[in-house]
């Protein structure tokens, strides 16, 4: 058995619950598992249909770019996910989605504001969308410079990626994660979900305003904060 089968697994089930909630569509997607220590990744190979996938088919891919494991290449979005891995040790999973609402506000170019408690409960400010890619950017290393992006845009806006964990890339679509690749895939539905919202939130009141700061802190803190109740 591969000495990394504990990464595949794990990647093979975050990817299939991606396709499960309805946030791909045909192979659209995809989710990476890292261990630091090794400073390896697993991914989704790239184009081939989620019925179609299992754990062995993952690819093992190192911090720099280099295929360690696999007769598949990886996802196209490989190096967005490694860079990032090497700014951010303390992240153990990386999903990127088509999500409907979620790329509707990317294609706008808008942050998503914070209008109500569901999206308090995850984060306290908007859902930061960062601008369109300059043609140099584009034409260029587009895929690492894509995580180059994120990580300039965070640094500043002096964002902290413990706290938000999902960004809308400008024109592209979502990318999220956490401590590991089931957080990512869940912080990727919850940004769908506040995506949605508000855009109905603004359709019916294109007047409305941004939730008060003391609901946003009463219920961040409540489930996020240092002194947090929310659960068992």
């Amino acid at each position: 058995m591969s000495d990394f089968f504990y990464l595949k697994e794990e990647c093979y089930e975050a990817n299939m619950e991606l396709n499960k909630l309805g946030l791909v569509m045909y192979t659209f997607g995809n989710v990476s598992s890292s261990d630091h220590n090794k400073k390896v990744f697993a991914i989704k190979p790239s184009g081939i249909p989620y019925e179609e996938l299992k754990p062995n088919k993952m690819v093992i891919v190192d911090f720099n770019n280099n295929i360690i494991e696999g007769d598949l290449k990886p996802s196209s979005d490989t190096k967005t996910h490694s860079y990032l891995y090497k700014k951010w040790p303390n992240i153990g999973g990386i999903a990127h989605t088509h999500a409907l609402y979620s790329v509707a506000w990317s294609q706008a170019l808008k942050d998503i504001p914070i209008y109500g408690t569901t999206h308090a409960d995850h984060l306290s400010t908007d859902i930061p969308c960062i601008p369109t890619m300059s043609d140099s950017m584009i034409k260029g290393n587009y895929e690492h410079n894509t995580g180059k992006q994120i990580i300039e845009y965070f640094k500043e806006n002096n964002l902290d990626q413990n706290e938000v964990e999902m960004v809308l890339v400008g024109n592209h679509g979502p990318f999220c994660w956490g401590k590991n690749a089931s957080k990512a895939v869940f912080n990727s539905k919850v940004l769908e979900e506040i995506a949605n919202m508000a855009f109905l939130t603004e359709q019916i009141n294109p007047q409305v305003k941004r939730l008060k700061k003391s609901l946003i802190d009463k219920h961040f803190q409540r489930k996020r904060g240092k002194n947090k109740y929310y659960g068992q």
